[in-house]
């Protein structure tokens, strides 16, 4: 489990496939002797388990359902990732219960740079349109965001200038992808929902 506030952006150091698998190698200002073999970190959203650490890196793989499902499959060297480290009983719970287990892939449509705060537009996949509501949260490339403005599948989030610095976020633009994540409890709801 995640909270959705990133405390860390990891730069992919390198990619190396190995059949179906793609091992990567994240740089990162973690303490790596303090991460186990087998932690869960989440990587730009999307929870990977940790196979091996290095001095200031550590290393996941990436399987074909995440590679198939998420931004995953495009990473190249060089790129940057917002980093959490799992959850651990008593920590502070300060965005909202993200499980890094990413649904899709949303579109950027728009940013628009308003002064001290900036709007972004996505295009969510018609699948997942119905899980996004006004004022819900929604993980995006494991940030936990507010959700503004719904119509039809497109959505908008309003980031702040704390969020733009301390995330991948200050790059983002029209046109990029991003991992998209629903709220948990709006999966379960609609789940019950069938069962009416």
């Amino acid at each position: 489990m995640f909270t959705g506030i990133i405390s860390d952006i990891g730069t992919l150091r390198t990619v190396t496939p190995r059949n179906d698998v793609r091992r990567l190698t994240i740089a990162t200002a973690y303490d790596t002797a303090g991460i186990d073999l087998g932690a869960s970190i989440a990587c730009s959203g999307v929870c990977l388990t940790v196979v091996a650490t290095q001095p200031d890196a550590f290393e996941v793989e990436a399987a074909p359902e995440t590679l198939a499902v998420t931004t995953a499959a495009a990473w190249q060297e060089g790129r940057t990732l917002n980093l959490e480290r799992a959850l651990k009983i008593g920590d502070e719970l300060g965005g909202h219960i993200v499980q890094g287990h990413v649904d899709g892939i949303a579109l950027v449509v728009e940013r628009e740079d308003l002064g001290e705060t900036t709007r972004f537009t996505f295009e969510a996949p018609a699948s997942l349109a119905p899980f996004i509501a006004i004022k819900g949260s929604i993980a995006l490339d494991g940030t936990s965001l507010t959700v503004n403005e719904v119509e039809g599948n497109r959505f908008t989030c309003l980031l702040i200038p704390h969020t733009l610095a301390h995330t991948t976020w200050g790059d983002v633009r029209a046109g990029d992808r991003v991992n998209i994540e629903v709220d948990m409890m709006a999966r379960y709801a609609a789940r019950l929902a069938e069962f009416r």
